[in-house]
């Protein structure tokens, strides 16, 4: 049975997907934020065309030591997030690779004219960094805790949307955003040190990785939901509920492909996101089974509503996004799969 689950040699080529329990969460040593820095200075002391643009954020995402070590590809623009993309769209026509960093809720609201016009419509090639999205914006309140970002962009043409919680993922995917050309966002907490992927793990912009297999149900998660995926499958495996998770750090474009697999091979969805139910996450993967055909699906994500301030824990537990919270929404796709 699970031989059969898992597909033929040519589905898992296609998905380069690394297919496997996982006993437990780890913590890594590293923030994401370190990571992140890390990468991006290896990625410039590689190619002199990668260049840093930081909207008067740098000591948040711990970057201040690449204006000294490379002041020609390193640069702080100030509290103008708009005209930091606009310059950024700019410098990739002369050939640069900017990555320009500020947290989400800005990278993405204040600066959506400027990336449609001068990033997606002039195809340009510009990586956007928008940090702390959703509920890991934490204390920082409802100003700074972006729930839309991802539903913005997703109708943007031609763009790339990654979710990220993981530091290998972030270190990893980086290194791909450097080297596929077109506008990108990427978000990520800063202070993330969850982590559930080995050094030798691969992955492929637009392609999901399935973390744990299953029969009953899948989750399909993104960011800092993949964990609490993980966490909600280890506590219905009790109940002998067997769930695939699947960590879908792409959201745009979605791997479709293994949507449907998933929907065929397990018979019940449940999508967990770190953000707005409405346009993100859930809503591609509910278009792409609208069109298909039905299977149970229920989305875990924040309801149509405004962030406020508290810590992540209590946020988690009131826009309902804990394990606990993904388990029931698989215990009833699971239920509704028998009538």
């Amino acid at each position: 049975m699970r031989r059969r689950m898992m597909g033929e040699k040519e589905q898992e080529r296609k998905h380069k997907v690394r297919e496997k329990s996982m006993a437990g969460i780890k913590t890594s040593d590293k923030e994401l934020r370190k990571v992140f820095a890390e990468t991006l200075e290896a990625l410039m002391e590689e190619n002199p065309d990668v260049v840093y643009l930081e909207a008067d954020l740098a000591g948040a995402i711990g970057t201040t030591g690449l204006f000294r070590s490379h002041p020609k590809q390193a640069f702080d623009i100030g509290i103008m997030e708009a005209n930091m993309v606009g310059l950024g769209a700019g410098m990739s026509v002369k050939g640069k690779i900017p990555f320009m960093h500020s947290f989400g809720t800005f990278t993405s609201r204040r600066c959506a004219d400027q990336t449609f016009l001068s990033g997606c419509y002039n195809r340009a090639n510009i990586k956007l960094v928008g940090t702390d999205p959703g509920i890991t914006a934490e204390t920082n309140g409802g100003t700074h805790m972006p729930f839309e970002d991802m539903g913005i962009y997703r109708s943007f043409p031609e763009m790339t949307i990654l979710d990220v919680a993981e530091p290998h993922l972030l270190k990893e995917i980086m290194k791909k955003m450097a080297g596929q050309y077109g506008v990108m966002y990427i978000r990520f907490p800063r202070k993330g040190k969850i982590c559930y992927y080995e050094e030798k793990q691969t992955f492929e912009i637009g392609k999901g990785v399935i973390l744990r297999e299953g029969t009953d149900a899948s989750i399909l998660a993104s960011g800092v939901e993949v964990a609490e995926a993980i966490t909600a499958a280890e506590e219905l495996q009790k109940e002998n509920i067997s769930v695939r998770v699947v960590d879908m750090f792409t959201v745009k474009p979605l791997d479709e492909e293994l949507v449907l697999r998933c929907a065929r091979e397990t018979g019940a969805i449940v999508t967990a996101e770190n953000h707005n139910k409405i346009g993100g996450l859930g809503s591609a993967v509910a278009e792409v089974l609208a069109e298909a055909g039905a299977v149970p699906f229920l989305r875990i994500g924040v309801p149509d509503c405004f962030g406020e301030v508290g810590d992540r824990k209590f946020l988690a537990e009131k826009f309902g996004l804990t394990a606990a919270d993904i388990a029931g929404a698989v215990r009833k796709v699971v239920n509704k799969k028998g009538s």
